[in-house]
């Protein structure tokens, strides 16, 4: 199986609709996200051929952020947890 790549840059993103559409841009979601945390389990798990999420800025968003940010790393760890021995395994790395 080919593994297939993205990266989701968060550096300087400063509100939630960014983060959202962040996330909608680099996992290539449909139209139909819809932009909070309930919509990035279900395309996540139906609508994403992403295998590994590199995530780039991390610490480097608003404050107000931080928390939300902790939020979606809490969902891609559910969805690690979920796809874990199957043929279609998901994971992220955080490198800043």
């Amino acid at each position: 199986m080919n593994k297939k790549t993205a990266i989701l840059d968060l550096t300087g993103c400063k509100y939630l609709g960014e983060l959202h559409q962040r996330i909608k841009s680099a996992l290539d979601f449909p139209e139909y996200y819809g932009g909070n945390w309930d919509g990035l389990w279900d395309c996540l798990n139906r609508d994403c051929d992403v295998n590994i999420v590199t995530i780039k800025g991390s610490t480097k968003v608003a404050e107000e952020l931080k928390s939300s940010v902790i939020t979606m790393i809490e969902i891609f760890d559910e969805n690690k947890q979920y796809w874990a021995n199957t043929d279609y395994p998901f994971d992220y790395e955080i490198i800043s």
